[in-house]
């Protein structure tokens, strides 16, 4: 049993809001679990057994379908179905060759900027499920001509250095074509609430669901709500696609990690979202542009229980509700970000106080259901 759930079993009840975030160990350990996890896209079975976990002693069925989303389904008194949304993969890479002198060839699954991953260390999962680790390299800059050096070393040019000695080395520790991989980066605390590490699109997401579950628990709801924890968002919106067709709710709420932009160098209107400025509501999209009604909702929530918010600037990135809301007929669909620097990194970076607005907001938002709407 993780350490977030004994601390949780201990008591149902929400700790008080307004403690130091310095004091916020539930939510700590839950992120530092779920950032931790390994759960590159294609491979969330590590992340669905946590979350399988975590979540199950807050809801009232859990099951999971042939792709490998999960759904954890807490039921209410009337026939309103809400999806909340968030999905359990990573970017990361796949080994893509074996080279005679045993080092590795890798290809990206999700989008990656070049110029963050040499140098790395990356933990490699094999067939047998055993976790081997090695570092990726490149070419010295002390053998590159001066225009080599002013460009970002391509993928393709990369390696991983895992000790091998010849092909029939690295075959022999395990190694095959089509291994996941990521980049090997433990969770840490830094100053004043802010934590790092890596993931945190989305897994601060699914720990926002996670906790709202929890919060929810005792409470009489007038709703049912499938807190819908999904594969394959980095690679194509591919587990919400089919998830929402399953479910099909009749509102669906995205919660994810977003675009922190607030540092130098980025206008204040570049900047997408920021730290410490509470939940991100979406407005727009590449993938979707949120009702305008759905939006002063959950202005009203959040003006109401006085929980600061902001607005993710148009039209930057895209979340698994552009799949969603396109879904059989159409479903009513927005978004809610935590808001995270360096996403698609190993070094994302929240801030607590972020997080647990955003988890007061989604609570306070799913116990005046469906009435809001109307």
């Amino acid at each position: 049993m993780s350490s977030y759930t004994r601390r949780c079993r201990r008591r149902i009840a929400p700790y008080n809001h307004h403690l130091q975030e310095g004091g916020y160990m539930e939510s700590i350990d839950l992120l530092r679990q779920l950032s931790d996890a390994f759960g590159v896209s294609g491979f969330e079975n590590e992340v669905r057994e946590q979350v399988t976990q975590l979540v199950s002693p807050y809801v009232d069925e859990v099951r999971t379908d042939t792709l490998g989303n999960l759904f954890a389904t807490r039921k209410g008194n009337g026939d309103f179905t809400l999806m909340l949304d968030a999905h359990m993969d990573e970017v990361g890479f796949m080994l893509k060759w074996i080279e005679e002198s045993g080092y590795l060839r890798f290809a990206p699954l999700g989008g990656w900027d070049p110029r963050i991953i040499p140098g790395h260390r990356v933990e490699i999962l094999t067939r047998s499920g055993e976790k081997r680790y090695g570092v990726i390299g490149s070419a010295p800059p002390h053998i590159l001509t001066d225009e080599e050096r002013k460009k970002p070393i391509p993928i393709e040019k990369m390696f991983i250095d895992v000790g091998a000695t010849s092909q029939q080395d690295a075959l022999d520790m395990g190694f095959h074509i089509g291994d996941p991989l990521t980049i090997h980066y433990p969770f840490i605390e830094l100053h004043d609430g802010y934590v790092t590490g890596k993931a945190f699109d989305d897994r601060a997401g699914c720990a926002v669901m996670i906790e709202t579950a929890r919060r929810l628990a005792e409470k009489k709801l007038d709703i049912n709500t499938v807190f819908s924890f999904v594969v394959g968002e980095e690679v194509g919106l591919r587990g919400a696609r089919t998830s929402a067709y399953q479910i099909n709710p009749d509102l669906a709420i995205a919660l994810e990690g977003t675009i922190g932009a607030d540092m130098p160098g980025v206008p204040q209107s570049s900047q997408p979202v920021r730290l410490g400025k509470g939940p991100a509501l979406t407005v727009a999209d590449r993938s979707i542009v949120v009702s305008r009604k759905l939006i002063e909702a959950i202005e009203s929530v959040a003006e109401e229980g006085a929980i600061p918010y902001q607005y993710k600037l148009p039209t930057y990135g895209g979340t698994d509700a552009g799949a969603i809301h396109t879904t059989r007929a159409g479903i009513l669909a927005g978004v809610v970000s935590v808001p995270c620097r360096f996403i698609h990194s190993p070094t994302s970076t929240l801030r607590l106080n972020d997080f647990e607005n955003t988890v007061r907001l989604m609570t306070r938002f799913i116990e005046r259901l469906p009435g809001l709407l109307s």
